[in-house]
């Protein structure tokens, strides 16, 4: 049977799928939209399985803030090309949009979520035979707190920031600053105590190896040893680092400045690029 341009149109905007594979689709299965989208849609499963083993280092990441709920999310590909795809970043948006609508906690809720008559996670499948690559979900993290900032580092959607704050705060630009601070600081940490035991335990041993290695009396590794881990945790810990905008004071002493009790309580940072 003759395949209108109108069928396959309406395909495409039921699919996401491009006009030939529409056509191809819609010819295959007589213009039977049930069973073209089905075709399409096994098509992206075949894509998916011959591609699994295939490197996802690019894509978009993106971050959503909404009252006291804030998320973020990855969709990784394969190919910068695919990754700055208009319809790849709009694709990106609705699932984000969604997940925070819902309040989702878990990535495996938000793969669950209804999308275009599918799920988040077909819809995925769906689009990776759409463009012949390999696509995943990844980095979601969810934080709740009473002020969130957040971050799209030079709204490229590469590396996104969200921030939490102990109280509502009036002044949104100045606590702006600190997610900026976390973008490009890279902090492990927000204080001391928060960093892992593990991660102390390395440094601290690097610290004492090192001062060995410079001769120093085995008396005085221990003090060594804090002089140097001081210097570790005032770099990687947020609350701890100099404040990039003034370098004369903490970013704990930024806040205080706002305001006495002021302090961040979580951040999360996601990026795709290697650091």
């Amino acid at each position: 049977m003759a395949i209108s341009v109108a069928d396959i149109t309406k395909l495409r905007k039921m699919t996401g799928a491009g006009m030939v594979d529409c056509k191809r689709a819609l010819t295959e299965t007589n213009g039977d939209f049930d069973k073209a989208m089905e075709e399409i849609r096994k098509k992206g499963l075949a894509v998916a399985a011959k591609r699994s083993d295939r490197e996802t280092s690019e894509g978009c990441v993106l971050v959503k803030v909404d009252g006291n709920f804030g998320a973020i999310i990855a969709l990784k590909c394969e190919t910068d090309f695919v990754a700055t795809n208009a319809d790849f970043v709009q694709l990106t948006r609705d699932i984000l949009d969604a997940a925070v609508a819902n309040r989702c906690q878990t990535l495996d809720e938000v793969k669950a979520l209804p999308y275009a008559g599918k799920t988040v996670a077909e819809a995925i499948i769906e689009r990776t035979g759409i463009v012949g690559e390999k696509m995943e979900l990844d980095g979601y993290s969810v934080v709740e707190a009473p002020e969130l900032q957040s971050y799209n580092h030079q709204n490229k959607n590469f590396l996104c920031v969200l921030v939490a704050f102990n109280k509502e705060v009036a002044d949104k630009d100045y606590i702006h600053e600190i997610a900026l601070q976390v973008a490009a600081q890279n902090p492990i940490a927000v204080c001391e105590a928060e960093v892992p035991a593990d991660v102390v335990a390395r440094e601290r041993e690097i610290a004492a190896d090192k001062a060995r290695q410079e001769g120093k009396p085995e008396n005085m590794i221990d003090r060594i040893a804090d002089g140097r881990m001081k210097k570790f945790y005032d770099e990687s810990c947020l609350l701890n680092q100099k404040f990039i905008s003034d370098d004369k004071k903490s970013v704990a002493q930024y806040l205080k400045d706002l305001d006495p009790e002021l302090t961040v309580t979580k951040f999360v940072r996601f990026t795709l690029k290697a650091e």
